[in-house]
């Protein structure tokens, strides 16, 4: 295997075997014939290479003495610093993890800027790390405009498509978006995703100014890339401009560079650059290479030595001689050495607040007044509109469905809010499946109410980037079982945001999902999905549930307004069966529609993140039911039925499923001693678990049990009914209490 001790020896004995050329170059000529990059700029170029192959040689030796932790390097990829050098400072950047080459070369650009101490802070977690705050190794640099991404395969290519969209839309005519990611990954779903969205939109004429940039090394760890995939892959692509490049030639990368980011810039249509590299030292560097390749093909590697070929191109042209570069390499070295061991003393984070504080930002009165606010501006311009005495308000049509308040609250958003989207499969011209955001499009306009591809990680990428450039997206997930696929754009990209950029970026968001079970006449698992698990399991993630139309529009306008004060990433789980449901205890009675609030009431009947609501039934002494979304009709029902006998209950619903709302829970129970937990979520890893473990957190010493799911997927036309929570079992659950 290569080792970092291989790669210095190499490069010396390659310098060594160089001749001076006979005549000094010009600085501001043609490296070589026939190319536009300049004697200078290479050499500018070549000290972004040094100072990325330096550090990855500092984070083999930080990390052979246990203190460094991260040994995927860019060794092989440097030619990526041209890339950089086509590109202008301000165009946002997401980039590939060994794309260290790009970082140095951009922050070159930029005077003040210090990369060698940025990248090696978090080599070794240091808390004094710009971006990440030692939470991880991340390229990233809110000056430098290069966006932090994870090291999930291709996961942040959706994000650089929404990111792109955004530029567009807001009218943009100049800036590129560029996103760099290995040939490994055009395989993975995320960027297949990816790429079919780019081609989506250039066939349908929009605009979308992204350079997309592979660098194929041929190797995705120990899997080869088949010869000719990836171009062949990359050519295929319907509506994506393809360019080609020998990645380890400087010259050729910056040609291709500079033409494809014109091209982008001029024409606002998607490209990608292929850039053919090599992979030296290995995956990382517990990766013993020599276990899947033979020696042969790892001294082919080091032959193509991009750090080598750009001393070769800068000797021939007599620009550097062999000395003067090799003074340059070790002076470089020398420099990374030094503040690699000035950063080893750094403070490290020392505490879990200190881990999670950009994790969820929580300013309640910051929302509330947000919230009041977006009501003043609704106010006039409902003033203006209705000047001339025409037009009905939502509070002035009497009861509302869930689904029309839903619809209301989502109008007077787009007037409140004007960087806001609502977008999806099916919500503009059908108006939603179950018509919630029927008439949104007519009113405000397709370019703020629109149909997306059928693809649920296209739709959260859009909301990715559209929210890291400035917007407040609402993406419509169709059903929650639809989710599960594309989770990961909720999970490992909008969640960590925060935390990987220590607040630098945000990616605002107000995810609508459809869920939950009880939906009659249209059944099966897929369109009655009751799981929550894997959203509640999210860091950071708030998860709201209205279960009426009274509580619809408060806990919405709360969401948004919590987006775009704290950038928090919300999802607005909203119960199918309850969408048109209009009455409660009898056929006819009417009594499960609400009121409307007029923008004068926003304030008062404002819901911050976390508070539960509760209704009192009979003397509601006797047994508190802690339930959220269907299971509080269910649980109102119940309770009817109990408080003829004499059982007077407090039925709690959560509102909030994350965070929870654990000072009421804890305080309703307290009231009664008696707490029945009606989870329509299934048992295992349901809701249910979490309030049972927050009663005990909590020191709770009554009586608790609980209804919920079973553990099965919901099955087709009656059959649902055995495995989903009744009205019976809770009222039977309610008796049990009273019976100890």
């Amino acid at each position: 295997m290569t080792t970092p001790q291989d790669l210095d020896e190499r490069f010396r004995s390659e310098l060594a075997a160089l001749r001076p050329a006979e005549t000094a170059g010009r600085p501001d000529a043609p490296v070589r014939a026939g190319t536009g990059l300049s004697g200078e700029r290479a050499r500018q170029l070549f000290d972004a290479q040094l100072a990325s192959r330096h550090l990855d040689l500092a984070a083999r030796w930080l990390r052979s003495f246990d203190e460094g932790y991260y040994t995927i390097g860019s060794s092989g990829h440097e030619g990526n610093a041209a890339v950089a050098a086509a590109l202008r400072p301000g165009d946002p950047a997401l980039l590939h993890y060994r794309s260290g080459a790009f970082y140095c070369a951009r922050a070159a650009q930029l005077p003040g800027t210090d990369p060698l101490r940025d990248v090696l802070r978090g080599l070794v977690a240091s808390a004094k790390e710009p971006i990440a705050g030692g939470r991880h190794k991340i390229f990233g640099s809110a000056e430098l405009q290069i966006i932090p991404t994870t090291s999930t395969i291709a996961s942040h290519l959706p994000r650089a498509v929404g990111l792109a969209f955004a530029v567009a839309r807001d009218g943009d005519t100049d800036t590129v978006v560029v996103a760099s990611f290995g040939d490994a990954s055009v395989n993975h779903a995320t960027a297949t995703a990816a790429l079919n969205t780019v081609g989506w939109y250039a066939h349908r004429g929009e605009k979308l100014p992204l350079l997309m940039v592979c660098e194929d090394n041929g190797l995705g760890i120990s899997v080869r890339s088949p010869e000719g995939w990836v171009a062949a892959t990359l050519r295929a692509r319907p509506g994506i401009r393809y360019f080609e490049a020998d990645g380890c030639d400087l010259a050729a990368t910056y040609d291709a560079a500079v033409e494809a980011t014109k091209w982008v810039r001029r024409e606002r249509r998607p490209a990608v650059l292929h850039l053919t590299t090599v992979r030296l030292m290995g995956h990382a560097g517990a990766d013993a290479e020599i276990g899947y390749r033979a020696a042969a093909e790892i001294e082919d590697g080091l032959a193509r030595d991009p750090v080598v070929a750009t001393a070769r191109l800068l000797v021939d042209a007599g620009i550097m001689t062999p000395d003067e570069v090799v003074g340059r390499y070790d002076e470089i070295g020398w420099e990374v050495r030094r503040v690699a061991e000035e950063v080893l003393t750094e403070p490290k984070l020392s505490s879990a607040a200190e881990v999670t504080s950009p994790l969820a930002p929580r300013r309640p009165v910051r929302v509330t007044r947000a919230v009041s606010a977006a009501a003043e501006t609704l106010a006039k311009v409902r003033e203006e509109r209705l000047s001339g005495g025409s037009g009905k308000l939502p509070e002035q049509s009497g009861g509302l469905t869930l689904a029309q308040a839903i619809n209301a609250t989502l109008a007077d958003a787009l007037v409140a809010f004007p960087q806001a989207l609502v977008f999806g499969e099916d919500v503009a011209e059908k108006g939603g499946v179950y018509g919630v955001t029927k008439g949104l499009r007519d009113r405000f306009g397709p370019e703020r109410v629109f149909d997306t591809l059928l693809d649920e990680t296209s739709i959260l990428g859009l909301a990715l980037g559209a929210g890291t450039g400035g917007l407040l997206p609402v993406p419509e997930i169709q059903y929650l079982a639809y989710l599960h696929n594309a989770v990961d754009q909720l999970r490992g990209e909008a969640a960590t945001m925060q935390f990987f950029s220590s607040g630098a970026y945000r990616n605002p968001m107000v995810v609508r999902i459809a869920g939950l079970a009880y939906q009659q006449g249209f059944g099966g698992h897929f369109h009655n999905e009751n799981t929550v698990a894997t959203l509640r399991d999210i860091p950071g993630l708030v998860l709201a549930v209205p279960a009426c139309a009274e509580d619809a529009g408060p806990l919405l306008r709360t969401c948004l307004a919590a987006a775009l004060v704290d950038g928090s990433v919300c999802v607005f789980l909203e119960p199918i069966a309850l969408y048109h449901t209009r009455d409660l205890y009898a056929d006819g009675d009417n009594k499960w529609l609400g009121q409307y609030d007029a923008p004068a009431d926003w304030s008062t009947r404002h819901v911050p993140i976390g508070r539960a609501r509760v209704y009192e039934s009979g003397t509601a002494e006797d047994v508190t039911i802690i339930t959220f979304g269907n299971g509080v009709r269910l649980s109102l029902r119940a309770a009817a039925t109990l408080a003829a006998e004499g059982i007077g209950c407090r039925v709690v619903d959560l509102r909030w499923l994350s965070p929870l709302p654990v000072a009421d829970i804890i305080r309703e129970a307290a009231s009664t001693g008696r707490v029945l937990i009606v989870d329509e979520t299934r048992r295992s890893g349901g809701v249910g678990e979490g309030v049972l473990a927050a009663l005990v957190d909590a020191g709770y010493v009554g009586v608790a049990r609980r209804v919920a799911a079973v553990d099965s997927y919901v099955p087709l036309g009656p059959a649902a009914k055995h495995v989903l929570v009744s009205e019976e079992q809770i009222v039977q659950g309610a008796r049990s209490l009273l019976a100890r």
